[in-house]
């Protein structure tokens, strides 16, 4: 189930335009942190055209919601470098092909504030960051833009449902493996502090790009406990 999850929006008018994107591609979850605008707003709802039924069932919450979801997928249009870990992303297709994998899995797509974006920290709780592909002179792309090029870009590569039977890792998951990760990591001696919280933020960005099965994700924690009786 994808989710997109807006965070603080304050224009009425984007708000509008990302309900009607969501409506486009046949998806139906909006998610609205901390907003600075009413969902009823009229220009909202004159703005959302047939997606009117996307903003009023969209839910208000606050940044604790974040921890809910399964695999949160983050965007940002400044990008880092590979030693940049939580800067470090996919692009959009690739994304689409990802997520089109995953059934009965809870998927947020968060997209930031229309000025400043994702801050730091709600960049680091992303299992993964994606970006879209733009002008380098102006990169930042209008947050209704963004959520109707990934929504699309999932859409398109939904038609397939050979391997619908299969289960995917949910949120649990990834945390007993990241839990095992890191104290498998808190065995190992590192030459500064920073050197082992950069191990850590690698592999959880790692295991949440990888979209494990649940029989992968098995697999993995029985390796990780023997790694952890020697």
């Amino acid at each position: 189930m994808i989710e997109v999850i807006l965070i603080e929006p304050t224009k009425p008018e984007n708000l509008g335009s990302v309900a009607r994107a969501i409506k486009n591609f046949d998806f139906s979850k909006l998610i609205l942190i901390k907003p600075k605008v009413k969902k009823t707003h009229e220009r909202a709802l004159i703005v959302a055209k047939h997606g009117k039924d996307i903003l009023k069932k969209a839910k208000v919450e606050d940044f604790s919601y974040l921890k809910k979801v399964d695999y949160l997928v983050g965007t940002s249009a400044i990008l880092g470098s590979d030693y940049n870990i939580p800067r470090n992303p996919i692009n959009v297709e690739q994304l689409g092909s990802k997520l089109s994998e995953i059934k009965k899995t809870r998927i947020g797509i968060l997209i930031g504030r229309e000025g400043p974006g994702l801050n730091n920290k709600e960049i680091n709780m992303c299992d993964i960051l994606v970006t879209i592909p733009a002008s380098k002179k102006y990169p930042t792309l209008n947050i209704s833009h963004s959520v109707a090029i990934i929504l699309y870009e999932i859409f398109k590569k939904t038609g397939d449902k050979s391997n619908s039977h299969i289960k995917f890792a949910d949120k649990k998951d990834k945390e007993i493996i990241m839990e095992y990760f890191n104290k498998i990591l808190d065995k190992i001696k590192f030459s500064t502090k920073d050197k082992k919280e950069t191990q850590k933020k690698v592999w959880k960005r790692v295991f949440g790009k990888s979209m494990l099965t649940k029989r992968e994700a098995f697999s993995v924690m029985g390796l990780l406990r023997k790694i952890l009786k020697k």
